[in-house]
């Protein structure tokens, strides 16, 4: 008899305690359901509503049923949370990576490397003044005779040799020449627009005087420029001429040719007035010019045909570089200090606005 009790007892609790599971599954999928509802994740059930049914489980004298644990899952955040989240950093801590990188990024990228500007210096030519004087020497000047043969201008850029046939005294004082050219014509000219043929004497020469100097290309043609440059260990010896067309160029003292009776201010016969003001500049700045230091196979931005275009540096020659343009592949010589590189260009056009500035105060 006890023991018929005793398996109907247990077998009571053994129905109550599947009761009790299928309740707490039933509870636990509904739970299931209303987090699905509210989330596009799918999530286990929440932590607040499960540690309860679990009591309730324990509590129970006839709990024989598994009891359901919490879960928790970690969801990674979306990165603009994370930066939204994140204390904002001082500028002054920003490493260098950090600085070239955004913070949110996972993953760096590779900071530009800027291509570095050069040196500009202003160290002194010479400290010999027979190697840097800018002074016209206080010399009587050169007769100009008829049948003197001369150099005189037959164009824009460009002389000739010739003979002067006549001399003639304007009204107003002014005195022309008649050149007779030995490539046929004759041409009316002023005083600064013929050369003497013969080669001049060191002491006639002076950074500043106006001359003409032979075209390397054609010994019938010369071309007028200013002498920039005298000789000098530095440029080994030679004479810097910057043509009218702002062409620079080394040339010997057979090459030179002194005008004959050249303007007070020799500028003022420099058709180019871009020119004009640059050579204007470097006589101020003489004997200190400005020249970038470049070496070779550096590439750089230089003016040609009125546009910057990529070059690169060939040659270094004292004060000059020779560079080739990247698009045709032009060759020619640059004086470091022209303002046809664009480094220069901006170096000059800042040093004039504060020399502006200067004076205004």
């Amino acid at each position: 008899m006890e023991v018929a009790e005793t398996e109907t007892r247990l077998s009571q609790v053994h129905q109550s305690g599947e009761d009790n599971k299928r309740k707490t599954e039933s509870r636990g999928e509904r739970d299931d359901d209303g987090n699905m509802s509210g989330s596009q994740f799918a999530s286990v059930p929440s932590t607040s509503a499960t540690p309860s049914s679990k009591t309730r489980l324990e509590d129970s004298p006839d709990a024989l049923g598994v009891i359901k644990e919490a879960v928790v899952v970690l969801t990674r955040l979306p990165d603009y949370k994370i930066s939204a989240l994140r204390p904002p950093t001082p500028p002054q801590f920003y490493s260098e990576d950090e600085s070239l990188s955004s913070s949110d990024s996972d993953m760096q990228c590779e900071p530009e490397v800027s291509e570095p500007a050069p040196v500009i210096v202003s160290s002194a030519f010479s400290h010999s003044s027979s190697e840097t004087t800018k002074i016209r020497p206080n010399l009587p000047e050169e007769e100009v005779n008829v049948d003197m043969i001369v150099l005189a201008k037959r164009g824009p850029l460009r002389w000739q040799r010739g003979k002067i046939v006549d001399i003639i005294t304007k009204e107003d004082g002014r005195i022309k020449y008649k050149v007779s050219f030995e490539e046929k014509g004759r041409s009316l000219v002023s005083g600064h627009h013929i050369a003497f043929d013969t080669t001049p004497r060191l002491e006639q020469l002076y950074v500043g005087a106006r001359v003409v100097v032979k075209c390397q290309d054609n010994n019938s043609l010369f071309r007028p420029g200013v002498l920039a440059e005298l000789p000098s260990r530095k440029n080994r010896l030679r004479f810097l001429v910057f043509q009218d067309d702002h062409m620079p160029v080394y040339v010997g003292l057979p090459s030179l040719h002194l005008v004959c009776r050249p303007l007070e201010n020799v500028l003022d016969d420099v058709a180019n007035a871009r020119h004009s003001s640059f050579m204007s500049q470097y006589l101020r700045d003489w004997p200190y010019p400005h020249l970038t230091h470049y070496i070779a196979g550096q590439s750089l931005n230089a003016e040609l045909n009125g546009v910057m275009q990529r070059c690169e540096v060939q040659v270094v020659d004292s004060s000059l570089i020779q560079v080739v343009f990247q698009e045709n592949q032009h060759r020619e010589w640059i004086h470091r200090g022209s303002i046809r590189l664009e480094h220069m260009a901006r170096f000059l056009e800042l040093k004039a606005l504060q020399e502006y500035e200067s004076d205004s105060d």
